[in-house]
């Protein structure tokens, strides 16, 4: 199993699910303009889970373009809500709005990886979790935004499934590193038969 990869994403919790796994991994974020790609493909009709395949693989194969032989794991999550992609918050108020909206309602967590060397493709997965958000009061809602801190509020969307954002959910289905970002089980399957 390849034991050194590159992970083109500034991603903590990524990186720690990877340490975790005994799986090295040098990180290199890719800065791919996330909000411009989905805005693309939003425009020619993309489904969530093809936009999150499609970010994946591109910040995959930027950095697997500067660094022939290696092996670069991209990833990307989106939150699908009837069709419709909710974003990371940009503040406080955009929070508070998602959790609004996502409020007593059923929805998609879609974390696809992609595995590049040489600026290409060599494999890819795709795996979605569901959630369904118990119906809470905005007070409520409102409490649990100030136990957040920024950073993790802006690195993980508006909930972290491994901490406080558990509390959220009256039912999860799924995998929890799926809903953490990154399928690890399906990669190390993956890693194993590379040579």
């Amino acid at each position: 199993m390849f034991k050194n990869i590159i992970l083109a994403s500034k991603s903590k919790v990524r990186k720690q699910i990877l340490d975790k796994n005994n799986i090295n991994s040098e990180v290199c974020a890719s800065n791919v303009d996330e909000d411009a790609v989905k805005k693309s493909l939003l425009k020619n009709g993309a489904n969530p889970e093809i936009i999150s395949k499609n970010l994946a693989e591109l910040k995959a194969n930027k950095i697997s373009q500067k660094k022939p032989n290696e092996i670069v794991l991209g990833a990307d999550s989106v939150i699908d809500l009837n069709g419709e992609i909710i974003s990371k918050p940009q503040n406080r108020d955009e929070a508070f709005d998602i959790l609004k909206k996502l409020n007593g309602k059923k929805h998609y967590l879609i974390s696809s990886v992609c595995i590049s060397r040489d600026g290409m493709m060599i494999w890819n997965y795709t795996d979605k979790a569901v959630l369904t958000m118990k119906n809470m009061r905005e007070k409520d809602l409102e409490n649990y935004l100030k136990q957040i801190k920024d950073k993790d509020l802006y690195a993980y969307n508006v909930y972290q499934i491994e901490g406080l954002g558990k509390t959220l959910f009256s039912k999860i289905e799924g995998d929890e590193d799926t809903i953490m970002g990154l399928p690890i089980k399906k990669i190390k399957e993956y890693l194993v038969t590379l040579k």
